[in-house]
């Protein structure tokens, strides 16, 4: 059924080719699938084309904040919308939306929460809007930060938070990796992470108001928050000790990682963990000074921190192995 989103005008060859059996048996399953209600059919004979039929759609405003949290929300309205789903799915489920909701109760100064959920027979998505600061511009303010976009990798690196009384800073960062497909958009900026891609996106918007999170989920994952929590832990600690960062982030445009101002954005909060795995998809080289401020000096004032450099290409490896002979 996913691949009907993906080969909208061609999914009986591909079916046909994938189950090894004749395009009249596919013509013929395909035709009860829409007859049942689970696939919308448009065009005409040889220009048809398929899509999944939208099995639900709901969608809430909340703007009565003082008895609402997103436990109540969760239970009374959001869970039955989702509902039939695996155990490990409705975890999954659970723990985005009541996080990105809080989120928004508690940070983002909103006069309104918009909720949305659409289901298919294949996946479903959850979109949760709201009209106040923006996440992005309240981070950036919080940490006296030049650009919104460094805001972003502040979210990816994790334990990050604007009120760490009330918050560990978590909830992105897992969520993030939980789903299929999650995204934000907030002010110029617009961050995406797919599970199934190498990396993570910043992309610039025409300033969008307030902040949207969409989160988006395969109905039949086998993928569980368990899963996930266990990805970021280090040896026998059960705790948020890992984390891996896309040094991609750390730089925008034709932008070259050369400066010790680069990097010192780069390694701020690493301390808070154990384990740190810098992902460098996608840099082609970094500078002197960067490296030797990363994997030298943030070296021998925290020695207690693991770095490891992945997918280095060789210009970025060469440049690492020279400042660490320095060491």
């Amino acid at each position: 059924m996913a691949n009907v989103e993906k080969h909208p005008a061609d999914i009986v060859r591909r079916a046909s080719e994938k189950f090894a059996c004749s395009r009249q048996a596919i013509h013929k399953h395909i035709h009860r699938l829409v007859e049942e209600g689970a696939l919308v059919e448009s065009g005409q004979t040889r220009s048809k084309t398929y899509a999944l039929a939208e099995l639900l759609s709901w969608e809430k405003n909340y703007a009565d904040f003082a008895a609402l949290d997103e436990s109540r929300a969760w239970l009374e309205d959001v869970r039955g919308q989702l509902e039939p789903l695996a155990s490990n799915v409705m975890g999954i489920w659970q723990y985005g939306f009541t996080e990105m909701f809080n989120n928004a109760l508690d940070h983002a100064g909103a006069t309104y929460i918009h909720v949305t959920v659409k289901k298919t027979a294949a996946a479903s998505q959850v979109v949760i809007s709201d009209d106040g600061v923006g996440i992005f511009r309240k981070i950036k303010q919080a940490m006296g930060l030049i650009d919104e976009r460094h805001a972003v990798l502040e979210l990816a690196k994790g334990k990050f938070t604007t009120d760490p009384s009330r918050h560990s800073g978590e909830g992105i960062f897992f969520s993030s990796r939980m789903f299929d497909d999650f995204s934000i958009i907030s002010g110029n900026v617009f961050f995406s992470h797919l599970a199934q891609a190498p990396e993570d996106w910043i992309l610039e918007t025409s300033n969008a108001p307030g902040t949207v999170v969409t989160m988006e989920l395969n109905n039949h994952t086998s993928r569980s928050a368990n899963t996930v929590f266990k990805k970021f832990t280090s040896g026998d600690s059960a705790g948020f000790t890992k984390t891996v960062v896309p040094v991609r982030l750390a730089q925008y445009g034709d932008d070259n990682l050369v400066s010790r101002s680069q990097a010192r954005r780069l390694i701020t909060r690493f301390e808070r963990f154990k384990t740190v795995v810098l992902d460098f998809k996608g840099v082609k080289m970094i500078g002197q000074a960067f490296a030797d401020e990363v994997f030298r000096v943030f070296r021998l004032a925290h020695p207690e921190v693991e770095l490891i450099a992945l997918n280095p290409t060789m210009e970025v490896q060469g440049m690492i192995a020279h400042v660490m002979q320095s060491s």
